[in-house]
Order: C-alpha cells, then structure tokens, then sequence
C-alpha cells in the first residue's frame, strides 16, 4: 500500500475512486499514524477510531455499489475543537468546564464535509474558547509544533495545524478570528485559508449575528494549496439561516489554482507601518515576494501603514472579541450555567479577565470601536484600489515557547517594542476587522529550522485571486519535501 501519511487530499480522492487503496485502508492507516505520534505533539483531543472506520466501510461499500460518489468520498479530515460541532461528539471547546459537552447538531461546514464524503477522525487541541494565538489550555496542555517540539504550534487552530504537518491528517478544518487558521499554519509551515466573510456560511446560536464583531471564518488548513481549494469548493455556500452568508459566485477555486499570476499587481508591506518583525522572518518573506515577481506579477514594496499603532490595534480586537464572549457568557447563564459565578475557578484567569473586561466596556467605547475599525477597513480599502493583492509576513517571531502550566502566551515585546502576548505577535488580525480574504503559505525555514509564513491578502470577495496566487507561489517554490525530511531530524 502506498504510504500515506503526506499523500494530498486529492492523492487520496483518486487512489480510493480508482480502487487502488480503500478507505478503510486509508483511515486505518491515519489512525495508526495517530497514535503513534499525537503523543508528541498533542494534535487531536478526542480520535473517533470506531465511527471513523464504520464510516470508512460504509464508504468502501459505496465505491462498490457503483453509487454516486462526492469529491472527498473516503478522505479522513480533523476537525477543530472549538464550536466547530459534529452531533453526538464531544466539543469541550478547551475548556475544563466544557470536558463533558456533547452538542446534539453539526457546524454547516463540518455537515458539508461530511456530505462530500470525509471521515472525521478526531477533534484537535485549540486554547479555552480560542482566545488567543497559542494553543495551550488547562484541560488537555500544549500543541507542540512539529517542527519544535519545545516550541507551540501557534493558535487557536494549532491543534488542526499541528496534525497536517505532522502527517495525521490530509487536512483539516479551523476557524479564524484573529488569525487562528493563519497564525498555526505559518507556525506549522503548512496552508492556512480564512475565506472572505461569509463565504463558509455559520450558523451560530442563540445569536445569529455575534459572529461579525470581529468577523470570525471557518477555513481549511492542508499540505497543498489544491487541497485548500477542494475544501473551500465543498465548504462555501450560503445557508438560509446565516444572515451573513454569501451566494455561491460560480467560481472553480481548485481552477483557479491553475492559473499563473500575469497580470495581477500585487502591493509588499514588510510591516504594515507598525508591527516589529525579527530579521529571521522578515528576510524570509522578502525573498518569497522576489520569487512572486519571478513568477509574472507586478510587484512593488510599498510604505502603506494602518491607521492605528500596533498595541491599539491589538486593544480594539481585544474589546471587539471581548463582546463575541460576553455573549457567549450570556447564553451559557440563560441555560442555567453561572460560568463566572460557579466555575471561575476552573477556567484560564486570562479568559476571567477578558470576560470581565467585556462586561465593564460601555456601550459608548462599543460605538467609538466600530469607528476605529471603519477607519481600518477605509484604509485597507484605498490600498486595494491599486492593487490586487497585500503581501505581509504573518508571524512576527520565529517561535514560541511552550509553557508547562497550560497558559502558554506569545512574546510581551519583540525587537524591543511592547506588543500584546496574545495577539499582538502577528500581523494577521487586522484583516479579521475587514473581512478580505487571506491566507498564509509556507515561505520558507529560517536557519534555526522554523517555518516562516507569507500572508497573502485579497480583495474583498476574490478568494480564487489568493489561491491563484498561492498556488503559483508552491509551483515557484515548493515546500512539500520539507514534512519528511523533518521527521529524521528528531532527537
């Protein structure tokens, strides 16, 4: 049986439609991959090895009743732990509180993927209620980074980013609102995708529009930019019941991934005109721009700077995040769970702070928020009226270190200048205020070994030009030799 642990999610779509590999094959194959080496690097929370392999056979058994077959028919998926739901599986959405919840519904993306023929394998390892850029938490620990074991694998969707680097999955499913597919992927040097707002639709409840303070994206994290392209063909679509979902705009995103980039005038920033990048990143990424120009595109550095500093633009997400939480905070005490009240005790005393800091903002400072993030996305917008696409890097460091008490932050300071631990790291939130698509795409390893991630920024709606242009970027340079190569390396 051909190895699969780094085969392509579309490797795998074919081998099993051609019946050269069944699905049983594959998903055994995964989750024995799983358990020998999730321990090191604490990937997935949960692995679901008796419906996954139900699910294989049911597969097998569908390949050879001749029936109709989707476009991931007996590919195994991970699926993030946070609200990211499958009915009947346990979501402790990180949280000690949390251990013992089975929702009774599915996210309408994980209900997508399914239909499309995955197996879900497991739900992976994010930070209580993804509150920040690192995944770590008090229940389940650290989610290492396969490339650093010392190191995190960045968050809030480390744990799903972690396991495609690692091989444990051909791809998987995260959620973004403020960097949480972008910020693991460039950590873990895979592809991370947060799609235009609204273009994956969510239904969330009680409250069907939370969602948008800042904008939150369910996107997929893979090996290859293909890959990324098939889950977005399967994930986008509007849902009647999500006031923020987008029509479907007839395009191919796995075509677009065949297009070169002549014609497209793309904008470089080294730092937006405010974050602090260490040498070791930011060298990285300006040679990973030189090979876009070699690659056809109209590419010029420009001096454009957002219109806020850095450590208040990481206060604003902080406050608009804070009220995603302050509703959630309510919802749980409108079904009777006093979570402040009887649990403090039990959660992250980060995550008590912030939810205290959203009950004390009033409503006034609310209002004078959503100006600033106005003047933020005005400014974006003058930019993209130039230019098809905004080049950044997407981490500013070049690693994390673990913490052994589950609160594992990012750097309070980086070159020397103070920047927000949790957060304000990454050059990625910014664009969770305005809703474009972005990505991160594996740019490169620093000396040390570390994956570097470039972020590539969109217009508003133009998921195919990101992926267009990621697409040519691994064709210019590509990254897949480096996920086998780094197993050896292990002491």
């Amino acid at each position: 049986m051909t190895d699969l642990d780094y085969c392509s999610a579309l490797q795998i779509a074919t081998l099993i439609r051609d019946r050269q590999v069944s699905a049983r094959e594959v998903t055994d194959s995964f989750l024995s991959a799983i358990e020998a080496r999730n321990p090191l690097i604490n990937a997935y929370v949960s692995v679901l090895h008796e419906q996954a392999m139900t699910a294989a056979a049911q597969a097998d058994q569908a390949t050879i009743d001749g029936a109709e077959l989707g476009p991931l028919h007996g590919v195994p998926v991970a699926i993030k732990d946070l609200f990211d739901f499958k009915a009947g599986v346990p979501a402790s959405l990180g949280s000690r509180v949390f251990k013992d919840f089975v929702p009774d519904i599915s996210a309408t993306y994980v209900d997508r993927l399914e239909q499309a023929g995955a197996i879900v394998l497991g739900k992976t390892n994010t930070p209580e209620f993804g509150h920040k850029g690192t995944t770590d938490n008090l229940l389940f620990g650290s989610t290492s980074n396969p490339f650093d074991l010392a190191a995190n694998a960045g968050g809030s969707s480390g744990g799903s980013a972690a396991a495609v680097a690692e091989g444990l999955a051909p791809f998987s499913q995260g959620s973004d609102g403020g960097g949480s597919v972008r910020i693991p992927a460039a950590i873990c040097g895979v592809y991370g995708l947060k799609p235009s707002f609204g273009r994956v639709a969510s239904v969330t409840r009680p409250n069907l529009f939370i969602k948008s303070t800042p904008f939150l994206h369910p996107g997929p994290i893979t090996r290859t930019v293909e890959d990324a392209a098939l889950m977005l063909d399967v994930m986008a679509g509007p849902d009647p019941m999500d006031p923020f979902s987008l029509p479907l705009d007839q395009a191919n995103y796995l075509e677009a991934t065949r297009a070169d980039l002549t014609g497209l005038r793309i904008a470089y920033s080294r730092n937006l005109g405010t974050f602090p990048v260490e040498p070791a990143v930011g060298e990285i990424v300006a040679a990973a721009v030189a090979a876009l120009a070699d690659s056809g595109a109209d590419v010029e550095e420009v001096t454009y700077s957002l219109p806020f500093d850095q450590s208040e633009l990481s206060a604003l997400w902080h406050r608009l995040i804070g009220q995603t939480y302050l509703d959630f905070l309510c919802a749980c005490e409108e079904d009777g769970l006093d979570l402040l009240g009887d649990h403090g005790s039990e959660l992250d005393p980060n995550m008590v702070a912030l939810f205290e800091a959203a009950r004390a903002l009033p409503f006034s400072q609310a209002k004078r928020d959503d100006v600033m993030r106005s003047h933020v996305y005005t400014s974006v917008q003058h930019l993209f009226a130039s230019y098809d696409l905004l080049i950044t890097p997407v981490v500013c460091v070049e690693r994390i270190p673990n913490s052994e008490d589950g609160l594992t932050v990012g750097p309070s300071q980086v070159l020397g200048t103070p920047v927000d631990p949790f957060i304000g790291w990454s050059m990625a939130y910014p664009f969770n205020f305005t809703g474009h698509p972005a990505a991160s795409v594996p740019a490169g390893l620093s000396r040390s070994g570390h994956p570097v991630g470039m972020q590539i920024v969109g217009r508003r709606f133009r998921d195919d030009l990101v992926l267009r242009c990621s697409a040519a970027f691994s064709r210019a340079r590509p990254w897949q030799q480096i996920y086998q190569s780094r197993r050896g390396t292990r002491s």
